[in-house]
């Protein structure tokens, strides 16, 4: 592995001027490495940070892709990293012309990392620094306590998906009205659904408060709420139950063990809460990416078209970018390309943007030539300035959820596809299941990151147990996966674990819609319960 050469850094710097001219937003300082095909399949494994903590899973998934690429000798052209500087990876074999493009790929990936609203938390993060800091560390521990290390990274892997990623998120967007708890639960709460008083009595108050205010200044709260007790002596007490009525259950299962765990809080043991820390923070920094996974490629490959048809340096190479570009955007007949329908959602949302579509005006309009002939916006930008709005506060739920419209599948030819068994010819046999937005919105719905919700309920747990209980959202929890999970959080716990979740019942002969979904499913409640390595599951 090594830096790009001088010429190759210099098309490089020729690329950010182009972008930034475009509207992209990027620091300027970037680490660009070319590596070997070799050196790729390593760094994957790692999610391409070569200063990540070594572990043995590692270790076999490069020993299996190398038994892939043998067979099927394949790479991707390049990958980048979201850090500070960004660094960004090359295939050595890549011809200049193919660099520009892929150039042009990465800075848009970047633009993404680093305007995003969803990897607010990493804007000013150093991660491969602080990787290596952590590597360091594992390896120390590795010196000190040998395999018991790797049992404990393997435990928390496990439950690496349960971090809580929208509680750290929300605290870059915490609401602040100027108003104590207690204010807002009395005018919130109190008047309106505890003592459900008229308007005219609630702007009564809500007058005396605000003269409290302006009489006593600071005190004024304090001054208000002393001649509301006179007349509510009960409003504290409802004050207090109503706080501890809706704290919310955490969601976030690393964290409470590392504050909580008996086991863990032993001195011998504290160590191992080290080790939890990094997985949380590791997993936490990449929870963005698998959810932006969409908008991210189809960002880069929207800049990257874009861009390189506008490149001087690049003439005589259209006919090779537009047999790279078909490959890499094509959208296939089964299954999801990220970059593809990415590609042409921006594309659908900066035409139909610039012709004045997400408007009421649009939105009234029921007549399908109607809809189509519509125009009412002069500005020629205002499309592209839409879809950088998109590109700051979507996440792919979001992106997906607001855009992916019976128009924009008509305007693309696409479908939902279904499979079944053709039992004369013994063949399996494809064909169009659905043309419906919903339809379509479901199959993506399915193939986006989502982890189950497994809430940790205290006071709820005999002798010592940590009891958990999922949330139900119309998935099972996966089977074959709850007794090694359970096995891992009963090690990092110290005690007995009960998991408290539903199982799906389906009959053999079970009446399917049309998108293949079993169209009634009793739900039955168990108990799982983990003590002392056995599992064990009671019916609630």
């Amino acid at each position: 592995m090594q830096l790009i050469d001088q010429k190759t850094k210099h098309i490089m710097e020729g690329c950010k001027e182009r972008a930034r001219s475009a509207g992209l937003r990027f620091q300027d300082e970037t680490l660009e490495y070319i590596v070997s095909n070799r050196d790729m399949i390593e760094l994957m494994q790692k999610n391409m940070i070569p200063t990540l903590y070594d572990y043995w899973v590692h270790d076999v998934e490069v020993l299996k892709e190398k038994g892939k690429y043998e067979l099927y000798p394949s790479n991707p052209y390049e990958t980048v990293i979201n850090t500070r500087p960004a660094i960004s990876f090359y295939n050595d074999n890549n011809p200049d012309w193919l660099n520009v493009m892929i150039f042009y790929h990465v800075l848009a990936h970047i633009d993404f990392f680093q305007n995003n609203l969803y990897f607010q938390h990493t804007w000013d993060y150093d991660l491969a620094g602080k990787a290596l800091a952590d590597k360091r560390l594992i390896t120390r521990l590795r010196s000190e306590h040998g395999r018991w290390v790797d049992y404990v990274i393997e435990f928390a892997r496990g439950i690496d998906n349960l971090v809580a990623y929208h509680s750290e998120l929300s605290r870059f967007h915490k609401f602040d009205n100027g108003c104590s708890k207690r204010v807002n639960y009395y005018f919130d709460v109190f008047l309106q659904q505890e003592k459900k008083v008229s308007t005219s009595e609630y702007v009564k108050r809500l007058n005396r408060y605000n003269e409290c205010l302006k009489e006593r200044g600071e005190l004024g709260e304090d001054a208000f709420f002393a001649e509301l007790l006179t007349q509510h002596p009960e409003f504290d007490a409802a004050f207090e139950k109503y706080q501890s009525d809706t704290s919310p259950a955490s969601l976030d299962l690393l964290q409470f063990l590392i504050d909580h765990s008996p086991v863990l809080n032993r001195n011998e043991n504290k160590w191992m809460k080290s080790v939890l820390e990094i997985v949380r923070t590791t997993s936490i920094y990449f929870q963005p990416q698998v959810r932006t996974k969409i908008m991210n490629e189809g960002w880069a490959s929207y800049w990257h078209e874009q861009l390189f048809l506008q490149d001087d340096r690049i003439n005589g190479h259209e006919v090779d970018f537009a047999r790279v570009n078909a490959a890499v955007t094509a959208m296939p007949k089964m299954g999801l390309n990220p970059y593809a329908l990415g590609l042409r959602l921006f594309n659908w949302i900066e035409a139909q943007a610039q012709r004045g579509c997400y408007s009421m005006d649009y939105q009234r309009l029921q007549g399908l030539e109607e809809r189509r002939h519509f125009s009412n916006n002069s500005d020629q930008t205002h499309g592209r300035d839409f879809i950088f709005k998109v590109r700051e506060d979507c996440c792919d739920f979001t992106f997906i959820n607001s855009f992916v419209d019976q128009e924009f599948i008509d305007h693309n030819k696409l479908f939902v596809a279904g499979r079944r068994l053709n039992r004369g010819r013994m063949v399996w046999e494809y064909y169009v299941r659905s043309r419906k937005a919903d339809s379509y919105r479901n199959m993506l719905y399915d193939s986006l990151y989502h982890p189950p919700k497994i809430e940790i309920v205290s006071g709820q747990g005999t002798d010592g147990a940590l009891y958990l209980r999922h949330r139900n959202e119309g998935k099972p929890l996966v089977q074959e996966y709850i007794a090694n999970t359970m096995l891992g959080i009963e090690f990092l716990w110290g005690g007995p674990v009960k998991l408290e979740t539903e199982d799906a019942e389906l009959d053999s002969d079970q009446e399917t819609d049309e998108e293949g979904r079993p169209v009634n499913i009793n739900w039955s409640k168990v108990l799982y319960n983990m003590h002392d390595r056995k599992l064990t599951k009671e019916r609630l």
